[in-house]
């Protein structure tokens, strides 16, 4: 039911694969990132980097879920 919402709404499979590659350069962006303004040798700094590293295999399943969907 989800699937057939988000394909009613324009959401493709390409546009959720698309998103889990945005997320997966987003991550290494952020921890870069936080790398520089953390003080040197705290630990969070690899945590926002981490979290967002987490959405990419949701937006994969959703772009294989559409993908199912679609054919």
């Amino acid at each position: 039911m989800l699937v057939k919402k988000l394909h009613e709404s324009g959401i493709r499979a390409e546009h959720a694969y698309a998103a889990g590659f945005v997320s997966i350069g987003l991550s290494v962006v952020t921890w870069c990132t936080s790398l520089r303004v953390e003080k040197k040798g705290e630990e969070r700094a690899d945590r926002w980097g981490i979290f967002v590293g987490e959405w990419a295999p949701t937006f994969f399943a959703i772009g294989l879920a559409l993908s199912t969907y679609e054919k």
